[in-house]
């Protein structure tokens, strides 16, 4: 959705990696050099897989697996690329030896839960996630105890827990503001977002349900990455940015870039961000209420060349009274939930 909602020319990069790229062999293997022994070399996975919102190859890069990987690489005593991953008898784990464990292709196999690149708040430790924690330890004592990489997965849940409660107080002070009517600016004083409603961008589902948050009954909002109230921005950053880092880091065992950089470290002073935002905001509402000011906030939250292009203020002009879910082309399509489907039969 954040990238529909946008420009073509916002959102290369999304694009690149999440249409045909995510499809095609030569991906991977190289379309001038369909190399299975390039494939293997951990800088293959680094075109897509990097960046604010998933940090894997710097999380993999820095951690002590990575440092392994990059003085060592070029030796074939240490890792030999000729050979295949099942066969594989490397100094320390590429990306393709864990993830794509013996060869096979499903790198969805080897992550422990799935949480939308880390940024949902899930029960780490529930039975629904027994059999992957099980598959990522017996990948770990290939070269570790089994008990190590039970701790190494503990460590994780216990950084993602106390992420999640950063998470839930940030969203709670935002949630505040925009319920007292202090949000600056409220969704209905906006462009519409991509869906072309004026929904809260931080209204998913149940966790933030009925029309005081904008939006029928159990619909949800979107993250907006742009054109929204600073606090609305600060919370996306808070949870697609440095908890996704939090995460990452620990999974590829980048301990210092979880807790520094961005990760443990910039969900604090995001959170401090937020506190200060609603501080004002709430002095200012104050001051105007005493001096009998009725603000009114400025027209270019609504309009303007950039919000003109966007998905939402398209539909609201082409197709009034339409929204993007009633152009869908069939059922489902934007249906935002990609986990595995024994993982969703089991949930439902």
């Amino acid at each position: 959705a954040w990238s529909i909602e946008r420009p073509p020319g916002d959102t290369a990069g999304c694009t690149f990696c999440h249409t045909s790229s995510e499809e095609r062999c030569s991906t991977c293997h190289q379309r001038h050099q369909f190399d299975p022994a390039v494939a293997r070399h951990s800088e293959q996975c680094k075109a897509c897989h990097w960046g604010k919102d998933h940090r894997d190859w710097e999380a993999y890069d820095i951690s002590i697996h990575g440092v392994v990987y990059q003085v060592n690489k070029w030796n074939p005593q240490e890792f030999d690329f000729s050979k295949k991953l099942a066969d594989a008898d490397y100094v320390g784990p590429t990306c393709q030896y864990c993830h794509l464990r013996g060869g096979h292709h499903n790198v969805q196999r080897l992550s422990t839960v799935y949480t939308s690149m880390g940024m949902s708040n899930a029960d780490r430790g529930a039975p629904l996630w027994k059999e992957k924690r099980e598959t990522w330890v017996s990948v770990c004592d290939d070269c570790h105890s089994p008990r190590f990489a039970r701790e190494n997965l503990q460590a994780m849940d216990e950084a993602c827990k106390d992420a999640g409660l950063k998470y839930t107080e940030t969203f709670k002070v935002a949630e505040n503001l925009m319920l007292d009517g202090m949000g600056e600016p409220m969704p209905k004083d906006l462009a519409p977002d991509w869906s072309g409603q004026h929904i809260w961008s931080l209204k998913i589902g149940a966790y933030h349900d009925g029309p005081k948050y904008g939006g029928a009954q159990g619909e949800s909002g979107e993250f907006r990455m742009s054109n929204c109230s600073d606090i609305e921005r600060i919370c996306f950053e808070s949870v697609g940015y440095w908890m996704t880092y939090i995460m990452k880091g620990m999974a590829h065992g980048s301990w210092n870039d979880a807790t520094y950089c961005d990760g443990s470290f910039g969900m604090d002073r995001w959170l401090v961000k937020a506190k200060a935002a609603s501080e004002q905001a709430r002095r200012f509402t104050a001051l105007e209420k005493k001096t009998g000011i009725n603000w009114v906030p400025s027209e270019f939250w609504r309009k303007g060349d950039y919000l003109e292009r966007l998905t939402g203020t398209r539909i609201v002009k082409e197709f009034p009274g339409k929204t993007i879910f009633d152009l869908c082309p069939e059922p489902g399509w934007l249906d935002t939930h990609h986990a595995p489907a024994e993982e969703v039969e089991s949930l439902e």
